[in-house]
């Protein structure tokens, strides 16, 4: 009887709850920018190492405070990206000292993972990118930073 229930309730909610549309284009959208890392010829202290993380990527975009609002509800949109890309923590900052410049941070568990992250943009992301964009002044800046110790850079396992 409850499992009859179960079907006849999840019917009726299919009619109100619609799947997203199934013309969005998931064609792979490859633009970002790898970073150049420089070898910096130490043991235990190459950032390309697959398993170096996590990462933190930032984003500094320079807006105009007219457009504020509406860069930080077109940017919010990318948390929803980013986690499904593979980060497990993402957010937004507004810089205290200089309110124009706001920053997206993003981690990612390892090098790999972020190489990863690249190849799983879409088509569809474009539009989000575009939008984030179009109230940005400039080419944003990005920054990839490894997680680093005392004894040098923190790798998985050790």
């Amino acid at each position: 009887m409850w499992a009859g229930a179960g079907t006849i309730i999840s019917t009726a909610t299919g009619f109100f709850l619609k799947l997203p549309a199934a013309d969005v284009d998931l064609t792979p959208w490859i633009h970002w920018r790898l970073p150049d890392l420089p070898n910096q010829g130490l043991p235990n202290q190459d950032p390309s190492a697959v398993d170096a993380g996590p990462i933190l990527v930032t984003i500094e975009y320079d807006v105009d405070p007219i457009h504020a609002l509406a860069f930080v509800k077109a940017v919010s949109r990318y948390g929803r990206v980013r986690r499904r890309d593979g980060a497990y923590s993402w957010g937004i900052f507004r810089d205290f000292e200089n309110p124009d410049r706001y920053v997206e941070t993003f981690l990612v568990d390892s090098w790999a993972e972020h190489l990863r992250q690249h190849e799983r943009s879409t088509r569809a992301d474009q539009e989000v990118e575009e939008r984030v964009q179009s109230y940005a002044r400039g080419k944003p800046t990005v920054r990839h930073l490894v997680y680093a110790t005392a004894s040098g850079l923190h790798q998985r396992g050790s």
